[in-house]
């Protein structure tokens, strides 16, 4: 796993009385020695038809509000850089704003990007698509999403492991999660932790008369002992006692957030695969579902061969034609 070198912070809006994701970001660049820049996509439509109320052209009104934004990120930077941190800025039009900043962060390299999450439970996340969650969904880069506004001190890293491959992840994310873990755990003196959800056996999947209580309480020691042997194999060489191992018999939703409540972690970090279709429609996906459970800040990181499908070119301005008075019959 390579080193954070370059972190994107991206922006959604330049007004709020607090930016935690900028000072989350400084707080590991300054720990990762790493370079910060503060992104903010202006994709606001701009209205062909109207520009000309103040003898502007459209090219005046897009450099004008881009100076506005560069000033505002400006002084957002200015705050940041009292603190020895190399950062700057960059604001432009592109749209949409998902694909935009994943297109940034390729672009300049970033070995992470840092966001702050929507606040909130999304019930139907397969329909709803808000920017936290397509950038779980498209970026191949580790995406931080920040939910507490408090700074890390000592931070326990909580890291979710699948080391039996139970719920489809690649035999190689495990090992990227948990190198990208304990690396920003390193850097930022905490404790790393971590969780493996094992499914036990369903009873719908024997006969009724063939389940006894005998044996059914054999085939849940069987399924805890294999996960247990496989949860010390892969955490063999990982300075994680016994205390902050949590093996839990519940789905990985759940068994994560129980996790995160019992750690009280700051970060938890896990992997998510893209679904697309149906099947996304009717499984969802587990990062997604965790956004929504867990306090504390997730880091999603995507398997080492993960496509992306963003395009490279940048859309510019998004331009909307204004519709005739005469046309909405007022004249």
């Amino acid at each position: 796993m390579r080193s954070i070198r370059r972190i994107l912070v991206a922006l959604r809006t330049l007004d709020a009385t607090s930016l935690p994701a900028v000072l989350k970001a400084a707080q590991l660049a300054r720990a990762c020695r790493a370079r910060v820049e503060i992104y903010h996509c202006m994709d606001m439509p701009l209205y062909i038809g109207l520009e000309n109320v103040e003898n502007r052209t459209l090219p005046d009104i897009e450099q004008d509000l881009q100076r506005r934004t560069m000033r505002r990120l400006e002084a957002i930077a200015s705050k940041v850089r009292r603190r020895a941190i190399n950062i700057t800025v960059r604001a432009e039009w592109d749209f949409p704003a998902y694909e935009a900043i994943v297109r940034r962060a390729l672009r300049v390299k970033a070995d992470l990007f840092v966001a702050s999450a929507r606040a909130g439970r999304h019930h139907v996340p397969a329909l709803m698509r808000p920017t936290d969650w397509e950038l779980v969904r498209l970026s191949p880069i580790p995406v931080l999403l920040v939910k507490d506004s408090r700074p890390y001190h000592h931070p326990a890293i909580l890291v979710a492991v699948d080391p039996t491959h139970a719920f489809a992840k690649p035999l190689r994310l495990d090992e990227e999660i948990l190198q990208l873990g304990r690396s920003i755990c390193q850097r930022l003196r905490g404790s790393l932790q971590a969780v493996h959800a094992y499914a036990q056996a369903p009873g719908g999947s024997f006969p009724a008369t063939a389940l006894t209580p005998a044996l059914v309480e054999q085939i849940d020691k069987d399924a805890e002992r294999a996960a247990k042997a496989a949860f010390a194999r892969i955490l063999k060489r990982l300075p994680i006692t016994r205390a902050h191992r949590y093996l839990i018999a519940r789905d990985p939703v759940n068994a994560i957030a129980e996790a995160a409540r019992r750690s009280r972690s700051a970060i938890v970090v896990l992997g998510a695969i893209s679904r697309s279709g149906i099947k996304r429609l009717l499984i969802g996906n587990t990062a997604e579902r965790i956004l929504d459970q867990v306090p504390c800040d997730v880091l999603v990181v995507k398997p080492g061969k993960f496509r992306n499908r963003v395009p490279r070119s940048s859309r510019g301005a998004h331009l909307l034609t204004t519709l005739p008075l005469a046309s909405l019959g007022y004249l």
